[in-house]
């Protein structure tokens, strides 16, 4: 009998064997062991002042948790927040890109920026849920979205050349991306009832969520057609926002992770 098939005798609660007696004792190792078996006895249970210690040290940082709404509030408020905001600056402004584009034109770009919002409030409302399923990954979102619009805006509008290019762009990013500021502390008001694991992956949807409202709006104000303006000017608001987005969260859980490490 070796020292392995000892040991397992030891343990069970049958009387050791012969051969068990005969290796315990002609082996040192499985001497000690017995010995330690046999000097290991019943803690004593803590006392009731510790026991009130330590449950006073668990409930020192607990505070009480509002259960979250309904999903569907969720993605309601987002998609009413950026509905609001994009009819209150077209109306502030003059809807007049409407006038100069055709209604292929106008259906296709504005049903693509719908359906880009509404995916992207969709998985915002996961997000905000943990263990929450993604149609989409979260990761793949904010670079997918840029991408289809690139290709219905390159579908849908000419390429034309612009003498004032940048100075027509310049006008257009400034204006869309004032737009895009002002949506985001209403979705910050609602990202803030969940609970974010993932600030970078929230801040880039944020990001582009709010710049696809400036968008929408330079979509339906600016009578520019050029595919590159659009491009440029109108999809690179979205672009700049989605940046922005996911540095602010890359920053917000960098510090995050080092305040926890001081502690």
């Amino acid at each position: 009998m070796n020292c392995h098939e000892a040991a397992r005798a030891l343990t069970e609660d049958s009387p050791l064997t012969p051969q068990a007696q005969d290796h315990l004792r002609s082996c040192h190792d499985c001497q000690a062991l017995v010995l330690t078996l046999n000097s290991a006895g019943p803690s004593d249970p803590p006392s009731p002042a510790t026991l009130r210690q330590i449950a006073a040290g668990l409930a020192t940082d607990l505070r009480p948790v509002r259960p979250l709404a309904p999903a569907g509030f969720f993605l309601g408020a987002f998609v009413g927040i950026s509905v609001a905001i994009v009819a209150l600056a077209v109306y502030c402004l003059g809807p007049f890109a409407f006038a100069v584009m055709t209604k292929l034109q106008t259906t296709a770009i504005l049903s693509t920026l719908a359906i880009a919002t509404g995916l992207l409030a969709s998985s915002l409302v996961n997000q905000m849920v943990p263990g929450s399923r993604h149609g989409i990954s979260p990761r793949l979102l904010p670079v997918i979205i840029p991408i289809l619009l690139i290709i219905a805006i390159a579908v849908l509008f000419q390429f034309q050349h612009e003498r004032d290019f940048w100075r027509n762009a310049w006008a257009c990013i400034r204006a869309g991306t004032g737009i895009g500021i002002s949506a985001v502390m209403p979705f910050w008001l609602v990202l803030r009832r969940g609970d974010i694991l993932s600030p970078r992956m929230t801040g880039a949807a944020t990001g582009l969520l709010a710049g696809l409202v400036g968008a929408s709006v330079l979509e339906m104000h600016c009578p520019n057609l050029d595919a590159w303006h659009i491009l440029v000017s109108h999809l690179g608001v979205a672009i700049l926002a989605t940046l922005a987005g996911f540095f602010t969260g890359f920053a917000a859980q960098t510090l995050g992770g080092r305040l926890i490490r001081s502690r």
